[in-house]
Parts: C-alpha cells; sequence; structure tokens
C-alpha cells in the first residue's frame, strides 16, 4: 500500500487508498462506507501524486470536521 487513510464518523467511513496494481501501473480508490465510489488505474506517476495530495487534503478537512483516522495496519503514507 503507497497511501491509506480510513475515517469514522457518526458511523460512516471513508477510506482513500494508492496501491500498486498487479500488472502495471498504480489503483486509486475511494471508497465511502464500505461502497467504492471511485476507481481507476493510473499509469503516471506525476498523476498519482497529485491524487495522493488531494487524498491526503480531504482527508484532514475531513478531521478538522470530527472525523478521526482508524489505524489499521494499511493507514500510512509512504
Amino acid at each position: 500500500m503507497i497511501f491509506a487513510k480510513r475515517l469514522f464518523n457518526a458511523g460512516h467511513i471513508r477510506e482513500f487508498l494508492v496501491d500498486q496494481a498487479q500488472n502495471d501501473g498504480w489503483e486509486i480508490r475511494e471508497a465511502e462506507d464500505n461502497r467504492i465510489v471511485r476507481r481507476s488505474r493510473l499509469h503516471d506517476w506525476h498523476r498519482v501524486e497529485g491524487v495522493m495530495m488531494r487524498f491526503g487534503l480531504e482527508a484532514m478537512q475531513l478531521e478538522r470536521n470530527g472525523w478521526v483516522e482508524l489505524q489499521t495496519k494499511a493507514s500510512r503514507v509512504v
């Protein structure tokens, strides 16, 4: 896992994940309450960096609004 954030608030969970794809590139995934709302595969590292920056900013804003990070083995940024 290259980037993983899992946040909880009022019974809801938001997840932001970036991982290497099995064959080529990187898999980008965003989920709400275990429902995938956005999933894509990128092949350009600069686009992946942009997504990770957006995910980080969005997670930071959620935390400011009372969301709490759930510490899991994969909750990290590399």
